[in-house]
Parts: C-alpha cells; sequence; structure tokens
C-alpha cells in the first residue's frame, strides 16, 4: 500500500481462497488515508473509460438526500474539474439516479452513470430490480457503522440488494463485484461475524481471502502522522476515538479479558447468542469465569440470550435472574475470561438484560 494515499490496485487483483474471481472486496485502513477518494475515482473512470455503471449503497433513506454531492464532491475538484453530477430521486425515493454533467456543454442533461439506493429498503428495491440490470459494480462505504446503528437485518437485506441487482440481461445470475469500503470500527461487525472474518484477522493482518471475498487491512503512516501533527487531535490524545482516527485501532472493540485460563474447571451453562452457542465454565483455584464456543449441547442448563435464539430445550433469559445477577456480579470484579471478541459479546449481552 502507498504510503501517501490508499491504492487499491493490490486488492482488486487478488483471487480469492479457491483462486476464483471474488465478488466481494472488503478494504479497511485507518482515518483519512484516501479509501474513498481511490473507489470513488474508478468508479467515474470505468464510467467514463467503459460505460460501466454503479450502484452506491447506503444504510438508511435518509442518508441519500445530497448523495452527488457526497459523493462526487471531492473528486470533481481534484479529478474531472470538467463534470458535475446530479441526481434525480425515483420511485418516490426507493433510488436515485446519477448523471455526469459535462460543464462544457450548455445545459448538458448528462450521462446515466448509476444509482444510489439505501439498504433499509431492500424490499423495495426488489420490486425495481429490472432498472438495476446494467450495474457492473457496488460500492457500500462506511459499512462499519460506528455507532453499531445497523439496520434491522441489515445482513440479509444486503444480500437481497445484491440478488436483486445481479440478475438480468436474460441470467438468473451474472457477476457484479462488491466493493465494501470502512475504517477499522469493531472485529465483530455483522459483515465480519458472516463471512468468518473475525476470527481470523489480527493486527499483522494485511490481505485476508475467504470462499468469494478477499480483504485488505491498511495502514496509510502519512495519514496517520497528519492527525497525530493536528493540534486539535493533540488536545485530545486521551480520548479513545483519537486512536481509532489516528491509528489502526478498532473502536469498539476491548481486547482485555480475551485469554484463556487454565487449571480444573467446571461446566456450569451453555448459552446461544445469534445462533451460536457458547460454553460458560468455571475455573475455582483462580476464581475465574470463562466463556468459549465449545458448548456441550448434551449439558442440560441452556439459556437463550435473545427471543431470537429461543429453541427447544433452551430457557429465556428472564426466567434465570438470579444466575444471571452472579455472572455480572464476576463481570464487574474482573473476573470473566472470553475465548474471542465473539464470546465477549454473547457474555456482554447476556449480564446486560434488564427485567421490566
Amino acid at each position: 500500500m502507498d504510503d501517501e494515499h490508499y491504492d487499491g490496485t493490490k486488492l482488486l487483483s487478488l483471487t480469492d481462497v479457491n483462486g476464483n474471481k471474488p465478488e466481494i472486496y472488503l478494504c479497511t485502513a485507518n482515518r483519512t488515508g484516501g479509501k474513498t477518494t481511490f473507489f470513488n475515482r474508478m468508479l467515474v473512470n470505468c464510467f467514463l473509460k467503459k460505460n460501466e455503471k454503479f450502484m452506491l449503497l447506503y444504510r438508511y433513506g435518509y442518508e441519500l438526500e445530497g448523495v452527488a454531492d457526497t459523493f462526487f464532491k471531492d473528486i470533481s475538484g481534484l479529478f474531472f474539474p470538467k463534470y458535475t453530477m446530479k441526481a434525480v430521486k425515483q420511485g418516490r425515493g426507493v433510488y436515485y439516479d446519477l448523471y455526469l454533467c459535462d460543464k462544457t456543454i450548455a445545459d448538458d442533461a448528462g450521462k446515466h452513470c448509476g444509482y444510489a439506493c439505501a439498504i433499509n429498503s431492500a424490499d423495495a428495491v426488489k420490486k425495481k430490480s429490472h432498472f438495476f440490470s446494467d450495474v457492473s459494480t457496488i460500492l457500500f462505504d462506511e459499512f462499519q457503522s460506528e455507532t453499531n446503528n445497523y439496520c434491522p437485518d441489515e445482513v440479509r437485506k444486503f444480500i437481497s440488494i445484491f440478488v436483486s441487482v445481479a440478475r438480468g440481461k436474460g441470467q438468473m445470475h451474472r457477476y457484479v463485484r462488491v466493493i465494501m469500503v470502512s475504517n477499522p470500527v469493531s472485529l465483530i461487525n455483522p459483515y465480519y461475524t458472516k463471512l468468518g472474518i473475525s476470527y481470523r484477522l489480527n493486527n499483522n493482518t494485511k490481505f485476508l481471502r475467504g470462499d468469494g471475498w478477499v480483504l485488505e487491512q491498511g495502514f496509510i503512516n502519512s495519514a496517520s502522522e497528519a492527525m497525530k501533527n493536528s493540534g486539535f487531535i493533540r488536545a485530545f490524545s486521551g480520548d479513545k476515538y483519537v486512536a481509532y482516527a489516528s491509528e489502526n485501532v478498532y473502536l469498539n472493540d476491548n481486547m482485555s479479558f480475551i485469554e484463556t485460563p487454565t487449571g480444573r474447571s467446571k461446566y456450569i451453562c451453555t448459552i446461544k447468542y445469534k445462533e451460536n452457542d457458547y460454553a460458560i465454565r468455571t475455573y475455582p483455584d483462580s476464581n475465574i469465569v470463562y466463556c468459549d464456543s465449545t458448548a456441550d449441547l448434551t449439558y442440560p442448563y441452556k439459556i437463550s440470550v435473545t427471543t431470537e435464539d429461543h429453541n427447544i430445550n433452551y430457557v429465556m433469559l428472564t426466567n434465570n435472574d438470579v444466575f444471571i445477577s452472579g455472572l455480572r456480579k464476576y463481570f464487574e470484579r474482573g473476573c470473566f475470561r472470553f475465548k474471542n471478541l465473539e464470546a465477549k459479546e454473547a457474555v456482554m449481552c447476556m449480564i446486560s438484560h434488564r427485567t421490566y
């Protein structure tokens, strides 16, 4: 990766773990490194040179307001000074048509170059799928939410939009490149979890391959140094968000207590969270409670953390207030350990439960 500005050329040249051309390219790097600029510029160039149209994905419908400026304003001044972009609302705001306009031509109506739509409108987008058969690339910028403000059932809706786009032209499925860009917010974001990335990433990972996808985890040193030289950033140097903005630190992840205890243990419970089973064990010699994914499904005491996880042989969390209260005390005293961030999230969700 270029030390001055992000360059996605290598990422886009990679094959997946099976040696096939990926359909999903994920890119994360520290802020202000130029990720968005690179991919936005690439989409416009692909349209101008190859007439390849694109789709911009946002999370919620209100984000589509002003989408032309959001996407094009910065790169226009840098790379495309003779062009402007306009967006036209369609289908009562289900999606927007994007037009690239030549400023040297008076009253230029522009050439249709792509679309913008919201993931949360997936069902409505599905009904308009015939309009999107000319999309070559989908770009989803900020696929990790800094505030964990994801759509309900977001990954399913994301998949639905892809399926709606990757049809047409006489084919049940055609190749559509998906580019997902983000700052490093959380290792347990819903996309990493679904793709099985959370368990495989570490601080030294630069490129990672999976079935149908490739990922780049980059760091732009010049962007980091520029942030550190800011008086404003120095003034807030002790704040967690500053470390996230200037370094490659995952904002919402706390790696403390991610370790495996040793010694004799006793199995006390199985918990089910996001369709996964986790084991809860006590280590009496060190007074530690430990959670990992090696659940004993024959053990009779099973708790479903959410209503979505409720299943036969599992009891609801609301019926175990005394047990949960005891585990919460262990956590508050620093006596909990976790195999990984997924196990930690499961426990945190469980002990944060409040009855009404």
